[in-house]
């Protein structure tokens, strides 16, 4: 058996475009499928979630903190993974998703000051710590914010 050969089974997929409550003759007349009276042949049946008047799952259920919609999530990075560029490189935002040091950088990225960083560097990314800063310029690298 093959992924081409997959089929749904026989009598399983049904059309939902059929005219219903078009008469007799259409063999889905008078009650148009929806039975006899009850409340879900009425029109106006109730809506998805409504439990018979009992409190809706939805709202027993306790509300728990939010969510900020200006937060920004940002990649922290460390001065140290820097190391495995070679010296005088310019680091970007592109070169760390080449070389695997990020897969996603969201909302941007931000170079921490953890370990020790051994190469001169040019690096331009989103933000810098303070720290991270001075350990890149003590080398004699350059921090650029883009």
């Amino acid at each position: 058996m093959n992924l081409s050969e997959l089929r749904p089974a026989d009598g399983s997929k049904q059309r939902d475009d059929f005219r219903r409550g078009r008469g007799h003759g259409s063999g889905n007349g008078k009650t148009a499928g929806k039975g006899h009276k009850g409340q879900k042949a009425r029109s106006g049946a109730p809506r998805p979630g409504f439990e018979g008047g009992q409190m809706p799952l939805i709202r027993r259920l306790p509300k728990r903190g939010f969510h900020d919609r200006n937060s920004k999530n940002i990649v922290g990075i460390n001065v140290d993974v820097l190391n495995r560029f070679e010296d005088g490189a310019v680091v970007t935002v592109d070169m760390l998703i080449e070389n695997g040091v990020i897969k996603n950088p969201r909302d941007g990225v931000k170079i921490l000051g953890n370990g020790e960083l051994t190469k001169k560097l040019e690096v331009k990314v989103n933000a810098f710590s303070a720290s991270a800063v001075a350990k890149i310029e003590a080398l004699g690298g350059k921090a650029e914010v883009i």
